[in-house]
Order: structure tokens, then sequence, then C-alpha cells
């Protein structure tokens, strides 16, 4: 991911580094990363109600935190490897960074000072638990969210970087096998934490449940390292940078809000660099092409034609991207329910863990392992989508994807209510039997219930995400100039990160509302007790608001759209006798 401005990254060259030989050390540590950090969050809040005596709310709100810092980390860990440590040191340090947590995470459970003791099910009242033995889980869990911000938004890059040769006539076809195959691998390691990792904590528990990661983490670090000598790294450009241009756009527009230039002239626009497109400033947003109008050249520019002040005038180019963002931002916000719904997990957990879970008469299924249901229903629609819908779909359609990237955004939408609404019916079926069964101040006890009546719900998330995020991806990738095309990625990363937020607030809010006057909770710790169904139907209702507003949202874009778009002035260019700046 590489967000700058101006001149390429500089290189090491040297022949007898990179190529193919690097991948098996950069794919291992991303795939070691990946089966450890993954396997610890399937079933971490069982840890934390049975060892921290936190609720099922209480709890679910820390994931989500703990969740949104670690996505919100990724952006910042992407411009600080570009501007400032370099992609192979912002992957090393970061994936030391998640071993270290790994292990204060593993020695919580090693020594029983760092946590309280386990309440039984006849106490009332249960041993608090101390400010160190949260400060010391805290830690282990801010320095995972540090490493993840560095190691996940760089690692795939930092293997681009190691098979970027555009002498090579095949270079984009080895740089498309190598993200298949980074792809799958992800995909693979996935699927090992939510089923071996989750089954070694459920059957071996805790000490060697984390222990297995933390070794695992460790070999990450080391294939890495061993891997150091071979390495191409990239060097950190410390010029300025895309984010800094879109501040200085802002700036500049609001500093020149009160300007009489009219802001149509076409002769009277900066570009800089001087090899830049000659187009000028689109018609959406005008008030924001006062940032890029020249008011005076003597006072404005320097004697090489750059800007005399940035903050004051910015060029064509940054108020565009500008513009691209603010256009991103309303749709980018209708993505932040679906990833809510997803966030709901830790409730899923409790669930399956009261019901039977047997696909065997001697084999059961972990409750944390039910999320390979999403995963292999994501796998298969990614599959079937491009491979049999594709082809048909764009012969009617006219859009050589099949369905237009909004289209896909809006199916996953729809899914993914439909399945928090399946929840909440299962839910409701599960709690009545619970309780006819006498189990309602049991909530460890088994409900005479097939546990694979969450598999449907699980499915239809795991087609939410498939189509949704291809498809928000896309869509910001066409709407971004190519300056822009690693914060077109970030921007899905960056969503769940605001997602994880919004939810942890949500359950909070939620937790204290319905428990007010002494009432139990919807999201007791007791879901026998509680109402976790009242829950996915208040999700359903405002995945269905989401939906409307996501209706909105496209009949926004129409309008943008209508021809009064940057494009549309593409036709326009001859009609206008352009001036460029010349170097002195």
């Amino acid at each position: 991911m590489v967000l700058k401005m101006g001149t390429e990254s500089q290189v090491e060259e040297n022949p007898r580094k990179g190529g193919l030989r690097t991948m098996p050390f950069i794919i291992v540590n991303e795939s070691f990363e990946r089966v450890a950090s993954f396997g610890l969050q399937m079933t971490i809040i069982i840890y934390l109600m049975t060892y921290y005596n936190m609720s099922a709310a209480t709890g679910t709100s820390i994931l989500g935190l703990w969740g949104a810092l670690s996505n919100g980390l990724a952006l910042f860990g992407a411009i600080t490897a570009d501007f400032y440590l370099g992609r192979y040191r912002a992957v090393a340090y970061g994936s030391i960074s998640t071993l270290i947590g790994m292990i204060i995470l593993w020695l919580t459970a090693m020594i029983p000072q760092l946590k309280s003791s386990p309440c039984s099910q006849n106490q009332h009242v249960c041993n608090g638990v101390t400010a160190l033995q949260l400060a010391v889980l805290f830690s282990s869990f801010g320095f995972m969210s540090i490493g993840a911000g560095f190691v996940r938004p760089c690692s795939i890059i930092f293997g681009a970087d190691q098979l970027e040769n555009k002498k090579n006539p095949n270079n984009q076809r080895i740089l498309e096998s190598y993200f298949n195959w980074y792809n799958a691998s992800s995909g693979i390691s996935t699927i090992l934490a939510v089923t071996v990792i989750v089954y070694i904590q459920d059957n071996y528990g805790w000490k060697v449940g984390f222990g297995v990661p933390a070794i695992l983490m460790f070999l990450s670090v080391l294939m890495f390292q061993i891997g150091s000598p071979l390495y191409i790294k990239v060097k950190a450009k410390t010029t300025e940078n895309l984010v800094i241009g879109l501040f200085q756009a802002a700036v500049a527009a609001f500093r020149k809000r009160n300007t009489r230039r009219p802001l149509s002239d076409c002769d009277e626009f900066y570009r800089w660099p001087l090899e830049s497109d000659v187009l000028p400033p689109s018609k959406d947003f005008r008030c924001l092409n006062r940032a890029c109008i020249i008011e005076d050249p003597q006072r404005d520019l320097n004697p090489d034609g750059s800007a005399s002040n940035p903050w004051n005038l910015c060029s064509v180019e940054q108020v565009e991207s500008l513009k691209a963002l603010i256009k991103a931002l309303p749709m980018w916000s209708t993505c932040f329910m679906i990833f809510v719904d997803m966030n709901v997990f830790s409730f899923s957990l409790l669930q399956t863990k009261t019901m039977d879970r047997h696909i065997f008469p001697h084999f059961e299924v972990p409750a944390a392992s039910f999320s390979v249901f999403m995963i292999a229903a994501l796998t298969i629609w990614i599959a079937f989508y491009d491979r049999v819908l594709v082809p048909l779909l764009s012969k009617y359609t006219g859009q050589p994807r099949g369905l237009s990237p909004i289209t896909r955004m809006g199916i996953g939408l729809i899914s993914s209510g439909m399945s928090i609404a399946l929840s909440a019916i299962t839910e409701s079926i599960r709690r009545q039997r619970a309780i006819e069964e006498g189990h309602e101040d049991d909530p460890n006890a088994l409900v005479n219930m097939s546990a694979m009546w969450f598999v449907p719900q699980y499915a239809l998330l795991g087609v939410a995400e498939a189509t949704h995020a291809v498809g928000q991806v896309e869509f910001f990738y066409d709407l971004f100039p190519k300056s822009m095309s690693s914060i077109a990625s970030s921007m899905y990363t960056v969503g769940t990160a605001v997602s994880s937020l919004i939810g942890s607030i949500l359950v909070s809010g939620v937790d204290w509302l319905s428990s007010t006057g002494g009432k139990t909770s919807w999201l007791s710790s007791n879901i026998n007790r509680g109402h976790i169904d009242y829950f996915f139907w208040l999700l359903s209702f405002l995945s269905f608001i989401n939906f409307l507003y996501f209706l909105v949202v496209c009949r926004f874009y129409e309008s943008l759209n209508d021809g009064s778009s940057r494009l549309s002035h593409v036709a326009e260019d001859k009609e206008c006798d352009y001036r460029l700046l010349h170097e002195s």
C-alpha cells in the first residue's frame, strides 16, 4: 500500500535479491500470524467471562473496541511504512509486537495471579478483578493490535515488492498469481484457526490453547527474519504524501472561501507536477475549486513553478482527490451496519455452546468453529459467481463483472439483514425450549436442539460479505483516481474499524437500557433469562433502515454522474487553451 504523490519509491537494486525464493518466508509469516491471531479471537469471550468475571455484554464491547483498534491502526501502519519505516521494518516490528501480545496473554493463563478465580455456579459474590490484572490483559490486546496494524496492510505489498520487475513481460501474470496464492493461504489459515486452534482450546484448556498460537507466532517471526538477506527492501519516502495533500486542499479552499475569482476559468488553475494530466476541475463541489485557483502568480508561485504555500494553493489533482473522497463517504457509511451484524459472533458462540453440536455420534463441532460455515459459504459463492454467474449475467447486464458493484453491495446488505432475522427466530425457538426443559437458571445446560439450525445464518453472512466486500472495493477503486488506489483498498479496513466501534457502543447501550429498573438485560450472561432475540430483531430493523439509506445514497450517485462529473470534462479539453506552468 503506497500513499504517495510524486516520485517512485526507491528500491535496492540487487539481482540476487527478491524473486520467488522469498515467497515461502513471507507467506508463512502471514499464515502463521493469521492462524495465531484468529485462533485467539474465536474463543476469547469465554476466557473473559470465566477468568475476568465479565458479562457477555461487557466482554463483547471490549472485543469490539479491540477489533476497532486493530483495524483502525492498519491505515496508520500503512502510512508509517510508506513514509517512515519502510515495509520490511513495518512487518518485522509488527510481527514482534504481535508475538509480545500473545506471550502476555499466554502468561495470564499460566500465572494464577494474573487473573481472577472462576466463579462457581453456587457463588453469589465472585472475586473481583484487580486493576493490575486488567492492565496486563489490555496490554496484550494493545500489542496485538499494533502488530496487526503493521503486518496486515504491509505484508501482501511487501511480497509484491519481491516480484515487481517491469522489464519482465510476464510481470503482471506473476503478480496476479502471487495475489491468488496469498489470498488462498489467508483463507486456509483462517479455516485452520477456527477449527484446529479452537479444537485445541476446547479440549486441552487455555494454557495449551494460548501457548500454541504463541509458538506459531514465534515461528512466524523466525521465518520472516531468516529470509531477511534475500529481501528487496523498498525505502521509505519522506516526501509529501497524499493524505497531507487532502488536508492541504481542504484548508486552502477554506482560506480562499471569500475569493471573487470565477470558478469556471480554465486557464487559472494550478497543476503540479508539470507532467500531470491537463484537465479542468469538475463541477462537483465547485466551492473546493477555489483551492487550485491562481490569484496572483507572483505571490502564489515559486520560480520553479511550485506553490509557494501549499496550504494556500493546491493542484487540480489534490482538489479532485479530495472531491473523490467526499463522494465516497456516503456510500462508505452504508457499509457499517453489515459489519455490526457480523460482530455479534460472541453471542452466537454462547448460543451454540448450549446446543447439540454433534455431526456424527462421536464427533462434536466446537462452538467457535461454526464460523467455518461462513468462510465456506464465502469461498463457494466467490467461485460460483466468478465462474458461473458472471458469464451468464454479463450477457444481459452489459457489465463485464456480471452485476455492478452497487448492485452487489445491495445484495450483501439484504443477505446480512436476512441472516440476523433468522438468528432472531432461531434464538426465540432455542430460548423457549430451554425454559420448557427447566434450564432457565442454568445457561450452560444443553438444550435438546441441534446447533445446525445456525448454519443458514452463517452461510448468509458469508454470502453477504462476499458480495458486499468485493463490490465495495471495486466501487471505490473505480471512483477514486489512480493516485488514491491505496486509499480505495484501505476504506474497507477502516470501515470495519468504525463498525467495531459502533457495535461496541450499541451493545453497551442496549445492555444499559434494557437492564434499567432492575430488569434482566437483554444481553445477560444467562442467555436463557436474557433476550438476545430482541437484540437481533433490533439489528434487523437497523439493517432495514440502513438498506433504505443505501437506496437514497444510490440516487445521490446517480445525480453526481448525470454528466457533471469529472469524466464528462474529458471531451471539453479541446475547447480550452490551457496554460501550463513552465519550469524556470
